[in-house]
């Protein structure tokens, strides 16, 4: 009889555990969404949002076409990334908040962009993102500076577009601006081209081209024979040179360690090719 009560017993406490549960977790609120906030912080910055005008200005300062892939540094919410996937060409946003990524997920689903934008979980100086044709962001000048190097070394030609903040002596190659009060102060696109790196000593067929970089500008001096002259608006735009040498001016395309281009001098034009002999 005892253990028939035991039994009995054990029963009936199981019976109002379950009970106890069930009513426990009926009183429990459903959770609530992640919701961003402006100004919350993150790993290196704090969130705020680039309104939408300011995010299809950046867009088309860097004429992102459906033959680009654009990788966002620190995604957010994802919308810039939803934006260019909306132009056609594939995305990815690197962002550190998980939460933050799955909100961006659930955006790009929402747009029915879901194939085309993408969205990880990642340190930006830990990512590799040098299969970018385009890259943008908006993070603080510091983290700017930090990232330049790395950005220096992606592809002659990738676009780079940033939300207000520059990237210290290295200047924007164009500029552009929304007139829209919602964005506050943040309302200047910069666009940079990264250049092709063409320091050192070229060889022409009669000449010695030497060339001295600083970004996407040069300086430096063309010797034929006993005369010498100096380089003046020298220039690259991704793999793309110019300079004036005299009275002649060049323009070519840099492939590596060899350049070929035209030149025009006077009435004349003609072509020109130049190997890199050292750096």
């Amino acid at each position: 009889m005892s253990v028939i009560r035991v039994v009995l017993s054990s029963f009936l406490a199981l019976c109002l555990s379950v009970v106890a549960t069930s009513v426990f977790s009926q009183a429990q609120p459903a959770k609530k969404p992640f919701e961003p906030e402006v100004g919350q912080q993150g790993k290196d910055v704090i969130w705020v949002p680039t309104v939408d005008t300011m995010v299809n200005k950046m867009l088309d300062l860097a004429k992102v076409t459906p033959n680009d892939y654009v990788i966002d540094l620190g995604s957010g919410d994802g919308r810039t990334v939803i934006a260019a996937a909306m132009r056609g060409a594939r995305a990815l946003g690197i962002e550190y908040n998980p939460d933050m990524v799955d909100l961006s997920k659930r955006n790009a689903e929402k747009a029915g962009v879901a194939a085309r934008a993408n969205f990880i979980k990642a340190d930006l100086f830990e990512s590799d993102f040098s299969q970018a044709t385009v890259i943008t962001m908006f993070l603080l000048p510091t983290i700017n500076l930090k990232l330049r190097p790395k950005i220096l070394d992606l592809k002659p030609g990738t676009r780079i577009v940033s939300n207000t903040f520059s990237m210290g002596e290295w200047e924007a190659d164009e500029s552009a601006s929304v007139d829209d009060d919602s964005a506050g102060p943040w309302r200047t696109a910069l666009l940079w081209i990264v250049p092709a790196k063409v320091e050192g000593t070229w060889k022409l067929q009669d000449a010695e081209l030497t060339l001295k970089q600083n970004f996407q500008m040069l300086t430096g001096t063309l010797k034929s024979g006993v005369s010498t002259v100096a380089i003046t608006n020298g220039r690259l735009r991704g793999d793309q040179i110019s300079f004036t040498a005299g009275n002649s001016a060049y323009a070519g395309r840099v492939i590596d360690n060899v350049i070929e281009g035209t030149f025009k001098s006077g009435g004349n034009t003609g072509k020109w090719h130049a190997t890199r002999s050292s750096l």
